[in-house]
């Protein structure tokens, strides 16, 4: 793992998926960050966040401008990768008993019915819809409880950030054994019912979050003004702590 902008990332595609193999084999339990921008300007902005995302076993790097950041500064060549990609990796893996909790029950019916194309063993795994209300407010223990008795090995959440991470934390302590991975729009991408990834193109060129505004311009644009106006702080901090290990 290394750090960078206050984030604790795994950036090797094999390493998370060993850390991730290892965890479940052992019946141990915790959860994994999907770091995009609105974490990366989260973290830099709001302590108790940050202690949460720090709690994770690790965080990938869902931004594709971090990496553009970290060569700039430290000339080290990092990919992006992203939540839909992870997501995918692991369904098209056909190892774990999954457990889907989150959004709509709408977005998780269409979800359910595109991933049992890819492995029919998913018909058997439970998508939970969780109740809309504040992060304080679920029955943690009760959910808990649920996990428990389905016995997945990978509890992915979908509730969108600051909120995921936060419930995986609260949740944590409840698991006996699991990871968790947030996922945010992803139940959505795959669902066929609402939000779609942008195109491959827009995606090459570091172009989504066009995309993004253009399909949900007032909660876009606000994400956007806050990470632009946190960044050049946050590239200032990461020069100076590039010079102060050298």
């Amino acid at each position: 793992m290394e750090k960078y902008f206050n984030i604790r990332y795994e950036f090797d595609r094999g390493k998370v998926e060993k850390a991730i193999a290892s965890a479940i084999g052992n019946s141990s339990h915790g959860y994994i960050c999907v770091a995009d921008g609105v974490i990366l300007d989260r973290v830099n902005r709001d302590p108790e966040y940050c202690k949460v995302v720090d709690g994770a076993m690790f965080s990938i790097c869902d931004s594709s401008y971090v990496p553009l950041y970290i060569k700039w500064i430290y000339g080290i060549h990092r990919e992006q990768y992203c939540g839909s990609q992870i997501f995918m990796d692991i369904i098209h893996s056909r190892k774990y008993r999954m457990f889907f909790m989150g959004t709509s029950q709408e977005i998780l019916d269409g979800l359910k019915s595109n991933l049992v194309k890819i492995d029919p063993k998913i018909e058997s795994m439970t998508f939970y819809e969780l109740p809309f209300c504040g992060v304080n407010e679920f029955d943690y223990p009760a959910i808990a409880e649920m996990v428990r008795n389905d016995g997945a090995d990978i509890i992915w959440v979908a509730l969108g950030a600051p909120k995921q991470e936060i419930f995986m934390s609260k949740l944590n302590p409840y698991i006996d054994r699991g990871v968790m991975i947030a996922v945010g729009a992803a139940f959505k991408f795959f669902s066929g019912v609402e939000a779609r990834r942008a195109p491959d193109w827009m995606v090459k060129l570091h172009l989504e979050f066009v995309y993004r505004i253009i399909c949900e311009p007032k909660k876009q644009l606000h994400r956007c003004w806050n990470i632009i106006s946190t960044l050049p702080k946050l590239l200032r901090e990461e020069k100076r702590k590039k010079i102060q290990n050298m």
